[in-house]
Protein backbone atom coordinates (compact mmCIF):
# COMPACT_ATOMS: atom_id res chain seq x y z
CA UNK A 1 0.00 0.00 0.00
CA UNK A 2 2.92 2.36 -0.67
CA UNK A 3 1.75 5.58 -1.78
CA UNK A 4 4.22 9.33 -2.30
CA UNK A 5 6.06 10.49 0.31
CA UNK A 6 3.76 13.87 1.17
CA UNK A 7 1.98 13.77 4.27
CA UNK A 8 -0.87 15.53 5.46
CA UNK A 9 -1.80 17.35 8.09
CA UNK A 10 -4.08 14.82 8.92
CA UNK A 11 -2.23 11.67 8.49
CA UNK A 12 0.80 13.58 10.54
CA UNK A 13 -1.70 13.79 13.75
CA UNK A 14 -3.15 10.59 12.88
CA UNK A 15 0.50 9.49 12.99
CA UNK A 16 1.32 11.50 15.91
CA UNK A 17 -1.62 10.12 18.07
CA UNK A 18 -0.39 6.52 17.25
CA UNK A 19 2.87 7.42 18.28
CA UNK A 20 1.31 7.92 22.11
CA UNK A 21 -0.45 5.14 21.78
CA UNK A 22 2.43 2.50 20.97
CA UNK A 23 5.68 2.89 22.74
CA UNK A 24 8.92 1.09 21.03
CA UNK A 25 7.71 -1.97 23.11
CA UNK A 26 4.28 -2.74 20.67
CA UNK A 27 4.36 -5.67 19.35
CA UNK A 28 3.90 -4.76 15.45
CA UNK A 29 4.28 -1.25 16.52
CA UNK A 30 4.91 0.03 12.56
CA UNK A 31 1.67 -1.95 11.68
CA UNK A 32 -0.24 -0.55 14.05
CA UNK A 33 1.12 3.07 13.02
CA UNK A 34 0.64 2.47 9.54
CA UNK A 35 -2.91 1.53 10.03
CA UNK A 36 -3.66 4.35 12.20
CA UNK A 37 -1.85 6.97 9.32
CA UNK A 38 -3.87 4.75 6.34
CA UNK A 39 -2.58 5.23 2.76
CA UNK A 40 1.55 4.77 4.26
CA UNK A 41 3.02 1.21 3.97
CA UNK A 42 5.30 0.34 6.94
CA UNK A 43 8.69 1.88 5.45
CA UNK A 44 7.06 4.85 4.64
CA UNK A 45 5.92 5.68 8.62
CA UNK A 46 9.00 3.73 9.71
CA UNK A 47 10.90 7.13 7.58
CA UNK A 48 8.75 9.68 9.05
CA UNK A 49 9.54 8.42 12.80
CA UNK A 50 12.97 8.83 11.49
CA UNK A 51 13.22 12.39 10.19
CA UNK A 52 11.35 13.21 12.98
CA UNK A 53 14.01 12.48 15.16
CA UNK A 54 16.21 14.01 13.63
CA UNK A 55 14.71 16.95 12.99
CA UNK A 56 14.35 16.60 17.01
CA UNK A 57 18.16 16.21 17.26
CA UNK A 58 18.71 19.18 14.97
CA UNK A 59 17.00 21.60 16.57
CA UNK A 60 18.21 20.43 20.28
CA UNK A 61 21.75 20.87 18.88
CA UNK A 62 20.92 24.20 17.82
CA UNK A 63 21.65 23.28 13.90
CA UNK A 64 18.73 24.92 12.77
CA UNK A 65 16.44 27.59 14.46
CA UNK A 66 13.18 27.10 15.95
CA UNK A 67 10.03 29.09 14.57
CA UNK A 68 9.05 32.16 15.78
CA UNK A 69 5.37 31.74 16.98
CA UNK A 70 5.27 35.49 18.04
CA UNK A 71 2.56 37.73 16.19
CA UNK A 72 3.19 41.20 15.64
CA UNK A 73 1.92 42.87 18.70
CA UNK A 74 2.12 40.13 21.04
CA UNK A 75 3.22 41.09 24.45
CA UNK A 76 6.67 39.84 25.56
CA UNK A 77 4.90 38.68 29.13
CA UNK A 78 3.55 35.24 29.02
CA UNK A 79 4.22 31.77 29.68
CA UNK A 80 6.17 29.69 26.89
CA UNK A 81 6.70 25.92 27.38
CA UNK A 82 9.17 26.03 24.29
CA UNK A 83 11.90 27.61 26.06
CA UNK A 84 11.32 25.65 29.25
CA UNK A 85 11.26 22.14 27.19
CA UNK A 86 14.54 23.33 25.86
CA UNK A 87 15.87 24.97 29.06
CA UNK A 88 15.71 20.98 30.84
CA UNK A 89 16.91 19.68 27.51
CA UNK A 90 14.05 16.98 27.11
CA UNK A 91 11.68 16.47 23.96
CA UNK A 92 9.41 13.27 23.84
CA UNK A 93 7.71 11.47 20.31
CA UNK A 94 5.38 9.24 21.54
CA UNK A 95 6.90 7.86 24.82
CA UNK A 96 10.59 8.12 23.10
CA UNK A 97 11.97 10.55 25.20
CA UNK A 98 15.44 12.34 23.57
CA UNK A 99 17.86 14.18 25.72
Amino acid sequence: MASNSTWTPKQNKLFENALAMHDKDTPDRWVHLARAVGGKSVEEVKRHYEMLVEDLRQIEAREIPLPNYRQAGASNKGYNCIDEEQSNGEHAVGNFKHH
